[in-house]
């Protein structure tokens, strides 16, 4: 699943001008089962992607039943290439269900 963030303009001089100035803080949440693997693989995806990241940049959320996890990670992104690797990684890995 990819997710895009960028609006085609019709001026020829602005094709796929991004929607985000870069650098800027961005969150990510990433949804999967309640379960150690899925948090611990989750936040080292994203520690690869963006090592500069403090503890207090992540939230959890168990769903009403506690079968699922809500990760929210509040990141400071410096690329759309760094954002859209943290995205394709996330979104391959087995064990998550969906990235927004």
């Amino acid at each position: 699943m990819t997710f895009s963030f960028y609006k085609k303009h019709n001026m020829s001089d602005q094709p796929n001008k991004s929607l985000l100035k870069f650098p800027c803080d961005f969150t990510l949440k990433i949804f999967g089962l309640a379960n150690s693997e899925f948090e611990s693989t989750t936040l080292s995806i994203i520690r690869k992607h963006i090592p500069e990241l403090k503890e207090t940049a992540f939230t959890f959320r168990p769903s009403k039943d506690e079968k699922y996890l809500a990760i929210t990670a509040t990141v400071y992104i410096q690329s759309k290439e760094q954002l859209d690797a943290t995205y394709k990684e996330l979104s391959s890995n087995p064990l998550v269900l969906m990235v927004l």
